[in-house]
């Protein structure tokens, strides 16, 4: 859902532990799944919406969707909220993940952090680069943050990330929307 905290992990990756999965029928798959989405969440007070964001995803038909979460990123959240399969670890190290992608497939990110952190100039190096890659920016929007800035740097509102998802899995392998 976001960048991660900039800190790389090592190579050699700890086995990642798998939440139990919550029961939920949105989450049943009535259609046989056409593609997979992989939601990255962070420690971050945006995680907040990650219940909500599963939940619409799994509302696309076709959709298969599983997350990878920090340890940090659960403090927002209760996983027993999320009714999909959870991939989590102490470690930060949805890096490797977005090391090991695969370029010919989408990638979209969704920044969210405070007004000072998003101004700051690193940022826009980070930004610019993910961008680089081909990767695609869902932008943060200006409000009132949690930690009292008013400026950008909300994590963009999940209808917004939702219809982004569609829009882009409609330009690949002849997703249709509804």
């Amino acid at each position: 859902m976001e960048p991660s905290s900039g800190r790389l992990p090592g190579l050699e990756a700890t086995r990642p532990h798998m939440e139990p999965r919550a029961t939920c029928s949105a989450a049943a798959p009535l259609v046989e799944r056409q593609f997979r989405v992989l939601v990255g969440v962070t420690g971050s007070v945006a995680a907040l919406k990650l219940p909500l964001l599963v939940s619409r995803l799994l509302d696309i038909p076709g959709l298969e969707v599983a997350v990878v979460t920090t340890e940090r990123a659960k403090h927002f959240y209760s996983p027993q909220d999320v009714p999909v399969t959870l991939y989590s670890d102490a470690d930060e190290w949805e890096t490797c993940v977005i090391r090991a992608w695969d370029r010919s497939k989408p990638l979209l990110f969704c920044p969210a952090m405070n007004t000072a952190m998003w101004e700051h100039p690193i940022t826009e190096q980070q930004v610019g680069q993910l961008k680089a890659f081909g990767y695609v920016e869902i932008p943060c929007v200006a409000k009132k943050l949690v930690c009292g800035d008013q400026g950008l740097g909300a994590m963009a509102e999940v209808g917004t990330i939702v219809d982004k998802v569609k829009e882009v899995l409609s330009q690949h392998g002849g997703f249709q929307q509804n």
